[in-house]
């Protein structure tokens, strides 16, 4: 019998399962996927609001400026790349001022710091790069990047050191409410517990309806990437976004935590909750739309493109609350700047929980601090792919992975075999080549540390294969 059952391990729930871990609570947290941080929490911009993008007075404001501010003390104890770099908002018509003053009062009614409004040529003295008819812009100090998946990783990692019970490939399949209890039905079995906390994305409202509840819908807006080599990132030093439209932020440039460039996303609506595919159309939309920010980026350095899903609700604002069934926690439409927000959703959540009857007991041995798994190279690192020692062996040459970074994973508390999980936690495969190079490499080491058949390692999970023939790339030029 668990005291708390939360369902979805994405930014969200893993937020959460952290911040309960510092109580004498028993938790479990179940994922349908093989592994933490598997739908739009590891395909998203990975970027830290300021919050001056979300009316006064929502639940998404007040929690999106909660949240920015908590990201550089989590980075201190979880390592998981955090950096504040700031951010623009480009105006380029004498119209797009108006939409800039009104982010900007959003922004200081929200209490963002660092706020203020910048003409063009001030644009370009800090972002040189930028579009010369850029007129105006709202720059935001307090804004920066992340590495979203290693988040969730880091996040889940050291809530299982602090005692929660994480279960993978464990999807829920009924609810059954008793009189103070649920009984949760899994592919794997049944499960007792007191309180449910429903943070499954964009399967919240299938969630939910298992109780009952049937008032809201959940419609996924998918949004495309294109990710490019780090040679490009001398092009943006802040995130650069346009003035927001009624369906998001718009496209926007920025350097990865990691230093590629990104630009994206695009945002449409879908029928299809697992479709991540991505268009020719969208892509050259997307590519198109970025070059009226930052004009020279080169096509010809893109390496992959990729697609995310946020769920996007019929309500106004992020619902997050003791459902009308009790001890059933709902967080509904958990959208941008979700990922900005989520540790301070934690505790939000935690109230809730308090409110409904959850006795607290802090516990006094928890331990905030994990270790990285990134070793920052310096450079004077002699990495070689023939080294015998693991700490200077390499096994991706793009991101100077080495065999040590590799074993370390493996070995911790979140029990992964895949290739994907492989390179969310080092990188791995994620450089020029995709993986051309060690990706067979990556799974003999797997497969050798587990001590099982090679043949049972796959790329992403039971319905994966396990070395596939590397993917064509498109080609991005013609964009």
């Amino acid at each position: 019998m668990y005291d708390i059952c939360i369902i979805g391990a994405g930014t969200v729930g893993a937020n959460i399962a952290r911040e309960l871990a510092k109580y004498k609570v028993r938790v479990c947290l179940l994922e349908k996927e093989e592994d933490v941080s598997c739908g739009a929490s590891k395909a998203n911009s990975g970027i830290v609001h300021g919050g001056y993008s979300d009316e006064p007075g929502t639940v998404k404001a007040e929690l999106c400026v909660k949240g920015n501010r908590m990201y550089d003390q989590l980075n201190k104890e979880l390592h998981f790349g955090y950096r504040e770099t700031g951010s623009m908002v480009l105006g380029f018509r004498d119209e797009d001022t108006k939409t800039l003053e009104k982010l900007y009062q959003y922004g200081i009614q929200n209490g963002v710091g660092g706020l203020s409004i910048i003409d063009g040529d001030k644009v370009r003295e800090m972002e040189p790069y930028v579009s010369k008819d850029v007129k105006a812009a709202l720059y935001c100090a307090n804004a920066g990047v992340t590495s979203p998946y290693e988040f969730v990783v880091a996040l889940v990692e050291n809530a299982v050191t602090n005692g929660v019970e994480l279960k993978l490939n464990t999807e829920v399949t009924g609810i059954e409410k008793r009189d103070d209890y649920f009984i949760v039905s899994t592919n794997k079995g049944k499960i007792q517990a007191s309180y449910v906390i429903n943070a499954a994305g964009v399967y919240s409202d299938k969630i939910a309806s298992m109780v009952g509840i049937d008032d809201f819908k959940i419609t996924p807006r998918r949004g495309q990437y294109v990710l490019l080599d780090k040679e490009e990132n001398y092009l943006a030093s802040s995130v650069i976004f346009q003035v927001p439209t009624e369906l998001g932020k718009g496209i926007l440039v920025t350097t990865t935590y990691h230093g590629n460039l990104m630009v994206g996303p695009n945002a449409e609506e879908i029928d299809d909750k697992e479709d991540v595919s991505t268009t020719e159309e969208a892509l050259e939309y997307i590519v198109k739309t970025a070059r009226l920010s930052v004009p020279a980026f080169n096509m010809k350095k893109a390496i992959t493109s990729f697609a995310g899903n946020r769920p996007v609700s019929n309500k106004k604002d992020w619902v997050i609350e003791e459902s009308r069934v009790g001890r059933f926690i709902n967080l509904v439409g958990i959208d941008s700047p979700g990922l900005t927000a989520s540790p301070a959703i934690a505790l939000k959540v935690i109230e809730i929980l308090k409110s409904a009857g959850l006795n607290f007991i802090t516990k006094p041995d928890f331990e905030p601090n994990r270790k990285p798994i990134i070793k920052v190279k310096e450079e004077a690192f002699k990495g070689d792919i023939n080294a015998a020692n693991p700490d200077e062996h390499i096994i991706c040459r793009c991101e100077q992975v080495t065999e040590a970074e590799i074993v370390d994973a493996l070995h911790r508390d979140l029990p992964i075999k895949s290739i994907d999980a492989i390179k969310r936690r080092t990188r791995a495969g994620m450089g020029r080549c995709q993986g051309a190079f060690c990706r067979s490499r990556v799974k003999e080491i797997i497969a050798r540390e587990l001590m099982i058949p090679i043949e049972e390692v796959t790329q992403r999970g039971k319905d994966s294969p396990g070395l596939p023939q590397r993917v064509k790339r498109g080609d991005y030029t013609k964009f």
